[in-house]
């Protein structure tokens, strides 16, 4: 996707300053970036085509996201800010109640996502993304951040 589409599909990015971090790739989706995972398509799609944690409801609800990243430490906390030893994810939900987007917290404190099969971006604000395409946030979790080696 060009910046002009970018820009165009996300139009706060072109305020707050974004950068394309990697090429597209139809390898791995925002709910896998967002859990580290890039190997993969993570999914709750009911017929099991993608992966999905095992014993997780293979539901688009926002309860089953949260149950896939507990699997992997994750909690439900309330402050998206940057929080000296925990690493952060940002779950967007749409006006219907559906799980859209993922987005994860950098140890810089901005936030990485992957837009689909496309690029993955770094962006500084959670809103940066928010609107008619992914919804606004709905679920912030964190977890202790793994050690640097």
């Amino acid at each position: 996707m060009s910046v002009e589409e970018i820009e165009k599909v996300f139009p706060n990015l072109r305020i707050s300053g974004y950068s394309i971090t990697s090429p597209a790739t139809p390898e791995y989706n925002c709910i896998a970036w967002a859990a580290g995972e890039t190997e993969s398509w993570w999914e709750p799609d009911p017929l099991s085509l993608y992966y999905w944690p095992s014993n997780i409801p293979r539901q688009y609800t926002a309860e089953s996201y949260i149950k896939a990243y507990e699997k992997i430490g994750y909690s439900v906390c309330n402050n998206p800010a940057d929080e000296e030893g925990f690493e952060k994810i940002a779950i967007y939900i749409d006006t219907h109640g559906k799980p859209n987007h993922v987005a994860r917290q950098l140890r810089s404190g901005n936030w990485t996502s992957k837009l689909g099969q496309l690029e993955d971006i770094e962006h500084s604000k959670l809103d940066d993304i928010a609107g008619l395409q992914y919804g606004s946030v709905g679920v912030i979790m964190k977890r202790l951040k793994k050690p640097v080696l």
